[in-house]
Formats: structure tokens, C-alpha cells, sequence
């Protein structure tokens, strides 16, 4: 099967050797995405809900440009530094999955990359041909 390799253009990639996202037959797995402003740097320093919606953009038009839709995503994994605001986070994911409903699981880490991001969301994906019923 081909392997298609989805760039989103962050600094991380090439140095890292890691793709945004991969599709390998109809699996797309989307790397750990941070919430990274357009022009780099960090999007909304502290605002965790603006964060999030930010990483979640990056994943959609990542899963978009593999060939897949929203709907497609089976799994996300939310990383926080702090879980105590879990709820501003669901609140952004519910945006996005509330009719769609993966698996997902909310964890706290110690830290990222960058101190100033407060979340990082990885999503996996199988692209289906036909509305399941």
C-alpha cells in the first residue's frame, strides 16, 4: 500500500523526521498537534479553549488532506499540562466531535515543547466509503 506523508509545514517536521499526518490504505494517524500559530510561535498564550480549537483545525485540515473527513476520526488523545481545566478543552472538542463521538481520553504530562502550550491532541482515523448504519 502507498504511504502518503501530510506536512503541515512546522519547523518540528524536518529536524524531527515526522510527518503531521499519515495515511497508509484507509488509517490516517495524525501526529501529537500543538496549537501553532499560522505564522509560528504559539497561538493564544493561556486561553487552553482557544488552544484547542487551534490544534483541532490543524488536525481537520490534516485529515482533510489526506483524503478523509471529520468523521472519520475514530480516536483522539488530549495531553494537558493541567487537568484540573479539562472542561475547556472538551468544550472546544465537543465542537468539533459532539455528533461524531471517537474514543477519546484526556491525560495530564508535565510539560511540552514549548512552555506556552497547554495542550497537544493526537486524532487516528479510517476513512470509510459508505455511511456506516
Amino acid at each position: 500500500m502507498p504511504r502518503q506523508l501530510i506536512s503541515s509545514g512546522s519547523p518540528f517536521e524536518k529536524p524531527i523526521g515526522f510527518s503531521r499526518a499519515v495515511r497508509v490504505g484507509n488509517a490516517i494517524a495524525v501526529s501529537g498537534t500543538a496549537p501553532i500559530a499560522p505564522g509560528g510561535g504559539t497561538a493564544y498564550p493561556g486561553d487552553l479553549y482557544r488552544q484547542t480549537q487551534t490544534c483541532l483545525e490543524i488536525i481537520k485540515d490534516a485529515v482533510e488532506k489526506a483524503g478523509g473527513r471529520m468523521e472519520d476520526v475514530i480516536r483522539t488523545r488530549i495531553m494537558l499540562v493541567d487537568i484540573n481545566r479539562w472542561q475547556e478543552a472538551a468544550r472546544a472538542h465537543g465542537e468539533f466531535f459532539g455528533e461524531i463521538r471517537p474514543a477519546s481520553t484526556f491525560v495530564q504530562v508535565s510539560r511540552f515543547i514549548d512552555a506556552d502550550w497547554l495542550v497537544e491532541i493526537e486524532a487516528d482515523g479510517v476513512v470509510v466509503q459508505e455511511p456506516i448504519a
